[in-house]
């Protein structure tokens, strides 16, 4: 079968700095006309949508645009039965159709929901009729929040944030309740001159027990460099693109995975626990739509050779509930729930979503960064992680416990924004800083 979509063959040339989160230049982007909504997305790509069915059949060849309209490429259409849908369009059929759809079933109308007022520092909900509750009884009561601003946030920033405002920040983050926050990355100076710093910023926090600090480290030299430095967990981070493995750490999918079975077999003669990343989980800024399956495939390779938790990353942000939905069914099949953690930037705005339909699937880990920190550089309009003050939010709307105190949280935000000079990228610290800042008298 052929496929209407496109890549976006736009690879660079040269090595790039070996992070998690890292698209490549503004150009390379990928187009709005590859980005949609739910039923529109880059997974077009590679399935077709449900409702462009006629009788039992489907019509291929059809682009998906951001506006309203729709682009036919220039191969004709072609019908097809739906016994020869690929396996992965029929995840998108099974989740899209009403009968079977469990998200779709838990939807409430806001007319059934008995809406409180919620507290920004209470967990408590009280819930209404009989959809709210079947809406609550998908999700978890409790979420751990994995904190990555002092390393995938600062990372990005043009200057060199100091040391000392970094163990401010990470001390801060630590007294709000976080009981996860990820405090550098052992990488090499020459690539990540931001995180140059990592051993003394590990040297100040080795005393301080109120939370987690695992760090990353891209081989085996990036790890035994952290454990000399005192670290007691680490992280590892792979890609399911091709393409973006070899910009972004020069090497391929299989060889990222063999490098890693180094540094797990070296944290497990330690005991130190290793947590593994997989980047472009929804989309890449080189190949366009990520097949669900290959998402699959690394995460269980991590999971395999050690790793107790995958974070699964959607490095550009295009996603949507539309495209994480078929893409954490596809992991969920072959690595344990429990395992799973989901990290989103919010590029388009559609972190929380992501993050909602996460949460009714299984998942109760949840990466963000504080004040929104963090982006893509090399991508134009692509904003940062999703804000942890937002997820915070939300979470205590929904009654689910996080063990933060969002007041605490958004001192930490309002230090970090005031030393880099601009506002906060998370609107609930917006929003609550406004009704909270004294009226002046006219």
């Amino acid at each position: 079968m052929s496929h209407s979509f496109v890549p976006v063959s736009l690879l660079m040339s040269g090595p790039m700095m070996p992070t998690l989160e890292e698209p490549l230049d503004g150009e390379k982007f990928p187009c709005s006309s590859f980005i949609g909504r739910p039923q529109r997305s880059a997974f077009d790509a590679f399935w077709p949508r449900v409702s462009e069915t006629v009788d039992h059949h489907f019509i291929e060849g059809q682009q998906c645009s951001s506006s309203n309209s729709f682009q036919e490429v220039p191969a004709a259409w072609r019908r097809q039965p739906r016994s020869k849908l690929p396996a992965d369009a029929s995840i998108l059929r099974r989740f899209f159709s009403r009968r079977n759809h469990k998200v779709v079933d838990n939807l409430y109308d806001s007319h059934h929901f008995h809406f409180h007022r919620y507290s920004s520092s209470s967990n408590h909900v009280e819930m209404g009729g009989d959809l709210a509750q079947k809406f609550f009884r998908g999700l978890p009561s409790y979420v751990k929040v994995v904190e990555v601003g002092p390393r995938d946030g600062l990372q990005n920033e043009n200057s060199i944030v100091p040391t000392a405002v970094k163990l401010k920040l990470i001390q801060l983050l630590a007294a709000s309740g976080l009981a996860v926050v990820e405090a550098t990355s052992f990488v090499s100076p020459k690539w990540v001159p931001q995180l140059a710093d990592a051993k003394d910023v590990m040297k100040a926090i080795q005393n301080v027990h109120v939370a987690r600090f695992p760090v990353l480290t891209p081989n085996i030299k990036g790890f035994e460099a952290a454990v000399a430095a005192g670290a007691k967990e680490v992280a590892v981070f792979a890609s399911a693109s091709e393409s973006f493995s070899m910009s972004n750490i020069n090497c391929s999918i299989a060889d990222s995975l063999a490098r890693y079975q180094d540094v797990a077999l070296a944290a497990k003669n330690l005991a130190i626990p290793i947590r593994g990343y997989v980047s472009c989980v929804v989309g890449c800024p080189v190949e366009g739509a990520v097949p669900p399956s290959k998402v699959a495939y690394v995460a269980k390779e991590l999971y395999d050779m050690g790793c107790s938790e995958i974070s699964l990353g959607d490095t550009i942000g295009v996603g949507t509930p539309g495209t994480v939905i078929p893409m954490l069914e596809a992991v969920i099949s072959i690595v344990p729930v429990e395992n799973l953690a989901v990290h989103f930037h919010d590029t388009y705005g559609q972190s929380l979503s992501n993050i909602l339909v996460s949460l009714q699937m299984g998942i109760s880990t949840v990466d963000s960064a504080i004040a929104g920190l963090g982006g893509c550089p090399y991508a134009k309009g692509a904003s940062g992680n999703v804000a942890t003050e937002d997820v915070v939010y939300m979470l205590n709307g929904l009654g689910i416990k996080t063990n933060v105190d969002l007041n605490k949280l958004m001192l930490a935000g309002d230090f970090i924004c005031k030393h880099l000079g601009r506002q906060s990228g998370s609107k609930t610290a917006i929003a609550l800083s406004r009704i909270t800042a004294p009226v002046s008298k006219l």
